[in-house]
């Protein structure tokens, strides 16, 4: 059993967070500086964007999680460190910083950015605030560290939650950041993960890779993928469960944990998307296998025409249909059926690949809240998935016209 709980990544034993405002951005009531740490060294793991262009921090991620162990993440927001001469060097002064700091080795460091791409990082107000960093670790640190690394986000996003394995009780919590250039491959945006079970780095490894494909690789804001998209898991053990080392019944309830902790980030992370105003959740059923059912629910999702008429609370049905038939997915148009549902109701648009008569009046009040589910039906096998987003305004343009400057 999954249990919800609260502290987000202090929730584990053993781990503390903290955020600050260290300078990096201009307005001083935003924190820009976060950190989060074990007390001893952990089982880690990590994936990343498809992006060719990569911010300097993953490369550097990279090479220190290649033996499977981390002990600290240093995130900084305001500026992607993405492609910059030395953003190389720059992403592993901070690193350098933790260890001069903490004393925990800059090798057992995931370091991350997020901000503005193209633009010098100054290692400046990094160096200077991290004394103020570090004394600001302590056990509830979750929330300010999720503020941290927030950039044109407006919601935080945390949570963590409790389940047992090999008797022990074991916690796991999770942060994340997301609100545009959201349309990921592996990632989305950047995403710390916190447990304290105990579990080999390999196996650790397997587990995010396969949850990524039906959690983070489902969601989609406005069709671009970010340069920095990173999420990791740190495991420290010290709940004291056997390790798990291989497929069963612990490894099983470990999966299910991660599960609830990324799918929740993704519909936090959708349901803020910039300017939006309404999560959208594309449920597709009777799928012949499940790549149909991810393309079908993710073609949905990512229809610029759909997201504008969830936006209009203007049941197009027939944007659905469309977006579903340029997907690519071998689907039987004539047997697809289509709902549109939320907390006021559900209603039937589309039988077998046609419209059927429906209050158009009853349908604007089920498609004016701001969670709404596309129920597709494809009733050709017995697969299916879920793909997450958001509606597409006016506001999203204003946000992204001045973003830079």
């Amino acid at each position: 059993m999954i249990k919800t709980i609260n502290g987000g990544v202090c929730a584990a034993t053993g781990f503390s967070a903290a955020g600050i405002h260290c300078g990096i951005r201009k307005n001083n009531s935003k924190r820009d500086l976060a950190l989060i740490v074990s007390e001893t060294p952990c089982a880690a793991a990590a994936v990343y964007t498809a992006n060719l262009v990569k911010g300097a921090p993953i490369a550097v991620t990279k090479e220190n999680i290649a033996d499977g162990r981390a002990q600290a993440v240093i995130c900084n927001s305001g500026n992607a460190n993405t492609c910059n001469a030395d953003g190389v060097e720059i992403a592993q002064k901070m690193c350098a910083l933790v260890e001069q700091a903490t004393g925990i080795p800059a090798a057992d460091v995931v370091v991350a950015s997020t901000g503005v791409i193209g633009q010098p990082l100054d290692i400046t107000p990094i160096a200077n605030g991290m004394n103020a960093l570090v004394a600001d670790l302590t056990t509830d640190g979750s929330q300010r560290a999720a503020e941290g690394i927030m950039t044109t986000d407006t919601k935080l996003k945390e949570i963590a939650v409790e389940f047992t394995v090999g008797g022990k009780t074991c916690r796991m919590g999770g942060i994340a950041k997301g609100s545009g250039m959201i349309h990921p491959n592996l990632a989305t945006m950047l995403v710390f993960i916190t447990t304290d079970a105990a579990i080999s780095p390999e196996l650790l490894d397997r587990l995010l890779k396969a949850d990524v494909q039906n959690s983070f690789n489902m969601v989609s804001v406005d069709g671009d993928t970010s340069t920095n998209d990173t999420v990791a898991v740190l495991a420290n053990g010290m709940a004291g469960n056997p390790t798990i080392t291989e497929q069963g019944e612990d490894c099983a309830v470990f999966a299910e944990a991660l599960a609830a902790v990324t799918t929740y980030l993704c519909r936090c992370i959708a349901k803020d998307g910039e300017g939006a105003t309404k999560l959208l959740e594309c449920r597709v059923s009777g799928a012949k296998d499940k790549a149909t059912a991810k393309t079908t629910a993710k073609a949905v999702i990512c229809s610029s025409l759909v997201k504008a008429a969830m936006f209009g609370s203007d049941a197009n049905w027939g944007r659905v249909l469309c977006a579903i038939g340029y997907s690519g997915a071998d689907v039987d148009v004539t047997k697809i059926d289509v709902k549109f549902a939320s907390a006021k109701g559900e209603i039937l648009v589309c039988k077998d690949g046609a419209g059927v008569p429906f209050s158009e009046e009853i349908a604007k009040q089920i498609l004016l809240q701001d969670e709404i589910i596309i129920d597709v039906a494809l009733n050709d096998g017995n697969e299916a998935a879920a793909a997450f987003g958001c509606d597409l305004t006016y506001d999203y343009v204003k946000i992204n016209g001045d973003y830079r400057t």
